[in-house]
């Protein structure tokens, strides 16, 4: 019987073995240290402040910008106050 080395899993970075002495778990993935920072910002991260979106990692500053809700307050604002009280529909009989 052949010798067959045990299967590591892979890192979604950069696509190379990930060894127990090296990894970061996020998201249900696993990364090396040096990979293991934000797309967007290159700033190293740590548990406490990554966000993993669709295998990719964020800081959870850029991960607000880019996932995050838009608008002038989240659609609450100045946009759904209205002094309109209809009066264009009413019938004139």
């Amino acid at each position: 019987m052949p010798f067959k080395p045990a299967e590591n899993p892979k890192c979604p970075k950069c696509g190379k073995s990930v060894y127990a002495a090296e990894e970061r778990v996020a998201g249900g993935h696993k990364f090396h240290k040096q990979c293991f920072k934000c797309g967007m910002c290159g700033k190293m991260l740590d548990s406490t402040n990554c966000a993993e979106h669709e295998s990719e990692l964020y800081c959870k500053n850029c991960h607000g910008r880019k996932y995050g809700p838009k608008g002038y307050g989240f659609g609450g604002g100045a946009g759904c106050l209205s002094m309109d009280t209809g009066s264009q529909f009413q019938s004139e009989s």
